[in-house]
């Protein structure tokens, strides 16, 4: 993985290649060339997904919920624990 400023500088440069005015592609050419640029770019980076990001949020939820229920159900063995103490 690159640190995003060596990336950010490579992006820059090839993204002044392209948009240069001595460039004779028409603009539907560039606009494909600079969108396969900045997915080659992303994909250096450690990214996910939007749709692998909302589902980790959803198992995080199920998670933390179930983690609560417990913690809950442990506070109140315990509370049953210290009232049948001597």
């Amino acid at each position: 993985m690159l640190p995003p400023k060596s990336l950010f500088d490579s992006l820059s440069s090839h993204a002044g290649r392209l948009l240069g005015s001595d460039n004779p592609l028409p603009r539907a050419e560039i606009e494909a060339q600079f969108k396969a640029l900045l997915q080659s770019s992303f994909s250096k980076l450690d990214l996910v997904s939007r749709e692998e990001f909302d589902s980790q949020m959803v198992v995080l939820a199920r998670t933390r919920a179930r983690l609560e229920a417990l913690e809950s159900k442990v506070a109140e063995l315990e509370e049953r624990l210290h009232n049948n103490e001597p």
